[in-house]
């Protein structure tokens, strides 16, 4: 029998969102930009898109990941690995966890 693995609840959900709203709200204004200043750096069509993220709704493209680090001046794999523990964090405690046990 394949034991369950704990999910993620839609509120716990939306709780790790609003930490990662928060988080990329502080490295735009750490960099000294606008909402709308990032929206242009990045080639965003509307800079709501911003705005919806710092508010814990929406979820940045996997494919646009690199152009996000070096706008917001952040290192590519810390930024992806701050995305995954909040966007997916079953998988980033299995890629992450300190599991002694692991073997390859």
């Amino acid at each position: 029998m394949i034991a369950s693995q704990p999910k993620v609840s839609p509120e716990e959900s939306k709780e790790h969102r609003s930490a990662l709203g928060v988080w990329l709200r502080e490295l735009r204004e750490e960099q000294g930009l606008s909402q709308r200043d990032l929206s242009e750096m990045l080639g965003l069509d509307y800079y709501t898109f911003i705005s919806q993220l710092e508010n814990g709704r929406g979820k940045i493209p996997s494919n646009r990941y690199r152009e996000w680090a070096q706008a917001l001046g952040q290192d590519s794999k810390t930024f992806v690995r701050k995305l995954l523990m909040h966007y997916d964090p079953v998988s980033y405690e299995i890629l992450f966890s300190n599991d002694t046990n692991e073997t390859f």
